[in-house]
């Protein structure tokens, strides 16, 4: 690259925003120099705007602390050095954050989005970059499909909840081990709730058995993401089942996902899944993208492992922690699998999957 993509951060005040933020920092592809919220955080220099609500471990960076907030939704006020937009941004209306997102990419921005709006949205590729990388040539579909000029597009990443485990069942298809049916219960942390779920009393010591809409997408967003791109858009895949129960507990940062499955034909001794793990590589590791852990997946050999408290953070957060595979009862196989729902499974996915398009040249 001759030199850094200058880049907008919509819902900057917010958890995911301040990720974004930290994790951009310094970072050799991307420079940002927007920074957008809500109307009420618009006109202020960020560091008002935030106030005492960062909460990110490091201090917020000096070249950030004095932009102006802009208004996500007044495009016209948009810096005309940027080039590219990562989106935070979830309106109260999902309808309004899918078509807001498709005014950015009319307006020949790049938007890669960590917010659910156009998830299922047929020709918006929604990427895993270890898995799917390759549905990133939906892209000129869309722009065709859509009137969109070359440089505009939507990009979203996954559902938080999924980034734990999805890519274990990858691994083993590309070894040669097709996965048919999947049974997930998650533990997922109070900070996919965003900021109001780590206020929340409710919350505190407590496990909330229910999370709205969250067991739909869990059990939905796999199936486009193992899925096909046709001439129109992508085709869910129809080689897989799951079956979600989505539970919210009372750690702050770490979804838990605990697996259980069936194998479609053959199905490998533990030992050859645990060497599958360890040795999974894809074009992230192989092209050496910024933020792309060295090893997607970590396995433990210790029973009491993964922990939140103890592996949340591996790889900057960006790898999946595995442990406790077992042969099942009922089912081929069960592990337990971890995740960063907050940087792997938002931010971080969201950054990983713009080195890919910067990559494939679709953002530059």
């Amino acid at each position: 690259m001759s030199g850094k993509i200058n880049v907008s951060i919509l819902g900057a005040t917010g958890m995911v925003g301040q990720h974004f933020i930290r994790l951009l920092q310094n970072h050799p592809y991307y420079n940002v120099v927007d920074v957008a919220a809500s109307p009420r955080s618009a006109g202020k220099p960020y560091l008002e705007a935030v106030g005492e609500k960062w909460l990110m471990p490091s201090e917020i960076p000096d070249d950030i602390k004095n932009l102006i907030v802009r208004d996500s939704q007044d495009i016209e006020a948009i810096p005309a050095e940027v080039t590219c937009v990562f989106s935070a941004m979830d309106l109260p209306n999902k309808s309004d954050t899918r078509d807001l997102e498709f005014v950015y990419a009319k307006a020949g921005y790049p938007i890669v989005s960590t917010s659910s709006a156009n998830r299922g949205t047929d020709d918006v590729p929604m990427i895993i970059p270890e898995i799917n990388s390759d549905h990133a040539n939906v892209i000129p579909i869309q722009q065709a499909n859509r009137n969109l000029p070359k440089t505009g597009f939507v990009a979203v990443k996954p559902n938080c909840s999924i980034q734990s485990y999805l890519v274990t069942l990858k691994a083993l298809e590309n070894a040669g081990f097709p996965v048919s049916q999947v049974q997930v219960t998650s533990l997922q942390a109070v900070s996919g709730a965003g900021q109001a779920g780590i206020q929340s009393e409710e919350l505190k010591d407590n496990v909330i058995p229910f999370i709205g809409g969250e067991e739909e997408k869990t059990e939905k967003e796999p199936l486009k993401i193992l899925g096909t791109v046709s001439g129109n858009g992508i085709i869910n895949s129809d080689q897989l089942d799951i079956s979600a129960v989505c539970t919210r507990v009372s750690v702050i940062d770490g979804h838990t996902a605990v697996v259980r499955l069936n194998f479609k034909e053959d199905i490998p001794s533990l030992e050859r899944i645990r060497s599958v793990w360890r040795g999974f590589k894809a074009l992230p590791q192989n092209e050496k993208f910024p933020l792309a852990p060295v090893n997607p997946i970590v396995y433990f050999d210790e029973e009491d492992r993964p922990q939140p408290k103890l592996d949340l953070d591996r790889e900057k957060g960006m790898a999946v922690s595995v442990g406790r595979l077992a042969e099942d009862k009922f089912f081929d196989i069960r592990y337990v699998a971890l995740s960063h729902n907050t940087v792997r499974g938002a931010a971080g996915g969201a950054i990983l999957m713009g080195e890919l398009l910067t990559h494939k040249g679709y953002i530059n």
